[in-house]
């Protein structure tokens, strides 16, 4: 699949419900959770993406494909989830703990258990930091985006971002330590 553009344009042109069907499959945990960090709420996010499939379902509004469309989608979403705090204008968290998927593709457990409770430690100090700062670490090393894909969703300037995200690196690195989280440099 080349990013879901095939698929979304086989269902604008074409009415092929599977092609939004494949888009849902592809991009609904990730969008969650992208949303997650935004409306600090794991069934506000998963609305938020239902109304974002909708939308798309719906209204079908048109890919450009001035970037790819996994940023274009997640911009619609990240829009979607602003609105969202601006009408209700309150914000609630949740632990990462009931939103935290791990996979263990190490044949040791004690291994795949320290790995755990790093990355639990990374996104509890993660849930610490400003929304800014979590939602441009989530973009960047969760979900991939380049950082010029990560600009358009959050709508900066290049420029702008990466002195977001040395800032968001920096503050991360200083929570873990407080934490007392071994922190060691690559």
């Amino acid at each position: 699949m080349d990013n879901g553009a095939s698929s979304y344009h086989r269902f604008l042109n074409d009415g092929d419900l599977h092609g939004l069907d494949e888009i849902i499959i592809e991009y609904s945990d990730g969008l969650i959770l992208y949303l997650t960090s935004i409306v600090g709420n794991v069934q506000t996010a998963e609305e938020l993406t239902e109304d974002t499939f909708v939308l798309l379902g719906t209204k079908k509004p048109k890919y450009k494909e001035k970037s790819s469309f996994k940023t274009w989608l997640y911009a619609i979403g990240r829009n979607m989830a602003i609105d969202h705090i601006r009408k209700y204008a309150k914000k609630t968290c949740i632990s990462i703990d009931d939103t935290l998927e791990m996979t263990d593709d190490e044949a040791s457990v004690e291994e795949a258990y320290l790995r755990k409770e790093q990355q639990i430690a990374i996104h509890k100090a993660m849930r610490k930091l400003h929304p800014k700062y979590q939602q441009v670490l989530w973009l960047i090393y969760f979900e991939g985006f380049s950082n010029k894909e990560a600009a358009k969703i959050m709508k900066k300037s290049l420029r702008s971002l990466e002195s977001t995200l040395y800032r968001a690196r920096k503050s991360l690195k200083s929570q873990l330590e407080t934490e007392g989280f071994d922190y060691v440099e690559a």
